[in-house]
C-alpha cells in the first residue's frame, strides 16, 4: 500500500525537522528600523500584566525583507517598550507577515502575535520606503534618505515578550493558564546606515498603531542583519488579568468563538 501521508512520520524525519529549524543563522534580512517616544499613558494602556512600562515610552517598528531560500519573506512587527521584572525588552502589538509558514511557527511555539499583511522594503538609489500594510491600509509607512553611515555595532541580544495561550473550546477565557514566554534574540550586522525621514501612521480599525503618536523620533537606520533565537517559558500568567488584552491579536474578538462551518466538525 502506498504511503498514507497524513499518518505518523518516522523518528528520522522527526529528527530531520528538529535539526533543519536550528538552521537560522547565516540568513540575512535587509531591515528599516524606526524608534520613537510616545505617550506614556498609552504605552501604559497596551502592557498586559505582569508587563510594566520601562522609564522610556518608546515604540520600535522593524520591516525586514528576509533573504529565505526559496521563500522570500517580508516580516514586519510594532513594539512597545516593557520590563518583566529586572529584563528589559519590546512587547510586540502586531507582527504581519508575507507567509503563511513564517506565521504559523510563530504564533503556535512562541505565542508571537503574527498576521498575514504586506510588508515592503524598497531602496531605490538614496531613497528608501518600508511599509506595513494590512486590509488595504498601510498602518505603518517610513519613508526618507540615507544620510550617513553608521559604525557596526557588536553583536547583541534583545529580548521580546510574548503571551502563548490557547481560547477556550466554551468560548470562556482559556482551557489553560497562558504562559510569558521571553524570547531572546542574538543579532549581528553587516551594514548600518543612518535615514534622515519620517514614519506615517494611518489609521486603522484592524491594526491601531496610530494610537501610538510619534511624539519624538529618535531615529531610522537600513542596515543588513542576521540572527539567531530561543525561547523560554518564564511564568504562568493569570487569565483573568490577560483575557481583556486578548483582542490585540485579532481581527475580530469574537471569531474565537466562531462555530466550524457545516461539514467542517
Amino acid at each position: 500500500m502506498a504511503r498514507v501521508r497524513y499518518g505518523a512520520r518516522t523518528e528520522r524525519e522527526i529528527a530531520a525537522t528538529r535539526t533543519a529549524s536550528t538552521r537560522l543563522p547565516g540568513i540575512w534580512s535587509t531591515a528599516t528600523v524606526a524608534v520613537w517616544e510616545t505617550a506614556p499613558d498609552a504605552v501604559a494602556a497596551v502592557l498586559p500584566p505582569p508587563l510594566k512600562p520601562t522609564g522610556s515610552p518608546l515604540v520600535r517598528v522593524t520591516v525586514s525583507k528576509v533573504d529565505l531560500p526559496g521563500h522570500p519573506l517580508g516580516a514586519g512587527s510594532v513594539a512597545v517598550a516593557a520590563v518583566h521584572g529586572t529584563v528589559e525588552g519590546w512587547y510586540p502589538l502586531v507582527m504581519p507577515m508575507t507567509s503563511e509558514r513564517a506565521l504559523t511557527g510563530g504564533r503556535e511555539v512562541f505565542g508571537e502575535p503574527k498576521k498575514l499583511g504586506e510588508v515592503t522594503v524598497e531602496r531605490d538609489g538614496l531613497v528608501v520606503r518600508a511599509s506595513m500594510a494590512r486590509h488595504g491600509i498601510a498602518f505603518v509607512e517610513i519613508r526618507g534618505t540615507v544620510s550617513g553611515q553608521l559604525p557596526l555595532p557588536e553583536p547583541a541580544s534583545k529580548t521580546d515578550f510574548y503571551f502563548k495561550c490557547l481560547p477556550a473550546v466554551n468560548g470562556s477565557g482559556f482551557d489553560a493558564d497562558p504562559v510569558l514566554v521571553h524570547c531572546v534574540r542574538r543579532e549581528t550586522a553587516r551594514r548600518l546606515e543612518r535615514i534622515t525621514g519620517e514614519v506615517v501612521l494611518r489609521e486603522s480599525v484592524y491594526d491601531p498603531v496610530a494610537d501610538l503618536p510619534v511624539l519624538r523620533l529618535r531615529d531610522i537606520t537600513f542596515g543588513e542583519k542576521t540572527s539567531d533565537q530561543s525561547g523560554r517559558v518564564v511564568e504562568r500568567v493569570e487569565a483573568q488579568a490577560l483575557l481583556p488584552y486578548l483582542h490585540q491579536r485579532y481581527d475580530d474578538p469574537l471569531q474565537v468563538l466562531d462555530a466550524p462551518p457545516e461539514g467542517g466538525r
